[in-house]
């Protein structure tokens, strides 16, 4: 449960901050003509993921046994490159994510309502979509029977949803840089788990070898219908006895990609993005200086 509400925290967290940013945007700016379009924006993506979610859920159910695995083992794989994409592209922006998106915003402003729509799905879609995949390839690696995995996505998204309207009122302020790096870390490791695990689906359909050749076989000492057994699962995806090709897919993701995700970032923010946070600035400066007057 806590690999899933992980999962749903951060994820939501990203969408929760996109939203705050343009929404603070728009009203600091004197345009709250255009939140109606970022809104309607906003909305479509939310309901875009939804339905992508319903799909990926109940479409599968009318396929066969292999042909599930098959599709659950290679959604769970692009799941797992989508995420280790998106948790190495924020480590990188997170310091500059506003002056990204004020320079895209202004651009849509300059444009039209169509833009000021387009801009909003797309910040938000994206984010609602990757969210969508990951949670369902998670919570169906990590599921044990019950609602509990699903309920860990939903609470770290009620929590995500929670800090974002703290953010946006200013009661709570964090290092937005440190808290994706530490919680992109956690993420990488249940990605290496739900990696195992599509593994194992696509052995199943019969579309890799090695499913009766097991790496190891600990079901006696961790049985996994066991409180310590269930912990596991739900956090690290750990299964007992596990094949070889899993074990081995699970360490060649894990230790290099941990490894150049805690690396330290070298290259600063481009001359785009330099450009935007002095514009932001002097925005700031000049409401300070029209207030104090």
């Amino acid at each position: 449960m806590f690999g899933n509400y992980l999962i749903g925290l951060r994820e939501g967290l990203e969408a929760s901050l996109v939203v705050c940013i343009l929404v603070a945007y728009l009203v600091k700016t004197g345009r709250r003509d255009a939140l109606r379009p970022v809104w309607t924006g906003i909305g479509v993506a939310v309901a875009v993921s939804l339905a992508f979610g319903a799909a990926l859920e109940f479409g599968s159910q009318e396929l066969t046994f292999e042909a599930q695995e098959l599709l659950g083992g290679s959604l769970s794989i692009v799941a797992v490159v989508l995420v280790t994409w998106m948790v190495f592209w924020m480590r990188r922006t997170a310091r500059h994510l506003r002056a990204e998106l004020h320079g895209r915003l202004d651009a849509a402003l300059r444009m039209g309502t169509g833009a000021l729509v387009a801009t909003a799905f797309l910040a938000v879609g994206r984010e609602g979509l990757e969210t969508a995949l990951f949670v369902w390839a998670s919570v169906r690696a990590s599921s044990d029977g019950t609602y509990a995995p699903l309920t860990g996505v939903l609470l770290g998204l009620l929590t995500a949803v929670l800090l974002g309207r703290l953010f946006y009122r200013g009661a709570v302020r964090i290092n937005l840089a440190s808290f994706f790096t530490w919680t992109g870390g956690m993420l990488v490791v249940v990605a290496a788990g739900v990696l195992a695990y599509g593994v194992h689906d696509l052995q199943e359909a019969r579309f890799l070898d090695g499913l009766a050749n097991k790496a190891f076989d600990v079901s006696a000492t961790i049985p996994p219908d066991s409180w310590y057994g269930t912990l596991l699962k739900g956090v690290f995806n750990f299964q007992p006895n596990p094949t070889v090709l899993q074990v081995t897919v699970w360490a060649l993701y894990l230790v290099p990609t941990l490894a150049l995700f805690l690396a330290p970032i070298g290259s600063g923010p481009s001359v785009r993005v330099k450009k935007q946070k002095a514009t932001d600035e002097k925005a700031d400066a000049e409401a300070s200086s029209g207030t104090t007057a």
